[in-house]
């Protein structure tokens, strides 16, 4: 199904504004409402978007670009003035970033956000949608996750993605701000940037196959992670912006698939996929180095309060997923 056959007018006309709209998830998101009919205004300092992942957009009728911070109040307060909605992607991501420096990663996502809840707040907007994070969990051992039990967190990045979910829940208490949080695990797809040093994953361990250099996995290998395709993301996003719901509001939702896959397994299904496109891949040699501080041994999202709030409804498996994804990566790196 087609995202005008599932959302139809609903987008048409309405002024959202997407924060972080020349990331990974942020740029998708942008191309989607665009494509539903919405007049997209784009936040963006560029310290980990790109310009190229909004090229084809810049000339779009519908589209304008505001090249500001979110840890600016001004910049945040001319990018909401006459949304309707915001889709806050906008934070500095990375577990072991954040445990380099905790400083810049508490003033983006922590002083930011508070920024982003302010500037909304005062300029009307209708509905805060915003990217939370599996990270959240901590040290939780139970499986599959559930909203309500979360852990400590184990990273200065876990401890600003919850200050983000109660600053929105007294928001909601205080000034009557409707959001809703959408807790991402282990996001991948299209335009997620394979380079630097606090890449993820799947789009590191692309790169390098396609160069024929070996991964490496941190630890044994039988970490696992419930990977979740962008167009999972998209889904939810929009579905939460649209919600006509009561009980959905102002609440927070896991947002995966509903599966877990082990580092071994991921690497194994990456030589696989990649190896139709390049056959020298599949005698590339995997490498284990140790484990990484700060990761959580093992994720698992229950999907079942978005399935049964918000109607989510994820349509990619990890395998589906990983397909479309390597198809643009050899399209686009090689």
């Amino acid at each position: 199904m087609s995202w005008k056959q599932q959302f139809g007018q609903q987008f048409e006309g309405l002024k959202v504004l997407v924060t972080g709209g020349a990331g990974f998830i942020g740029s998708n998101l942008v191309e989607v409402l665009l494509g539903l009919g919405a007049e997209v205004t784009c936040l963006d300092n560029f310290a980990t978007g790109f310009h190229y992942n909004i090229a084809t957009f810049k000339t779009h009728p519908s589209f304008r670009l505001i090249e500001g911070d979110i840890r600016n109040a001004a910049h945040c307060a001319e990018a909401c003035n006459g949304q309707h909605l915001v889709f806050h992607q906008a934070a500095l991501g990375s577990v072991p970033r954040s445990i380099n420096d905790p400083q810049t990663t508490n003033e983006v996502n922590i002083s930011g956000f508070l920024n982003m809840l302010v500037a909304s707040r005062d300029a009307g907007v209708k509905r805060f949608i915003y990217a939370a994070s599996s990270s959240t969990y901590g040290d939780s051992e139970s499986l599959p996750k559930v909203e309500e039990k979360i852990g400590k967190p184990l990273s200065p990045y876990a401890v600003t993605k919850y200050v983000n979910e109660l600053y929105a829940d007294v928001f909601a208490r205080t000034y009557g701000l409707e959001s809703i949080g959408l807790r991402y695990f282990n996001v991948f797809g299209r335009r997620q940037d394979p380079n630097g040093a606090y890449a993820a994953v799947i789009p590191k361990w692309v790169m390098q196959l396609l160069r024929l250099q070996s991964p490496v996995i941190n630890g044994a290998g039988d970490y696992s992670r419930d990977f979740t395709y962008v167009d999972n993301v998209i889904q939810a996003n929009l579905l939460a912006a649209t919600t006509k719901n009561d009980e959905a509001v102002n609440q927070v939702f896991n947002v995966a698939y509903g599966d877990r896959t082990t580092l071994n397994q991921l690497a194994t299904a990456l030589k696989t996929i990649l190896a139709e496109y390049k056959p020298a891949i599949a005698a590339v040699e995997i490498v284990h180095g140790p484990y990484r501080q700060g990761d959580i041994p093992h994720s698992l999202a229950s999907v079942e309060k978005a399935r049964r709030l918000l109607g989510y409804n994820p349509q990619y498996d990890l395998y589906k997923g990983l397909s479309e994804a390597c198809q643009w990566y050899v399209g686009n790196l090689v």
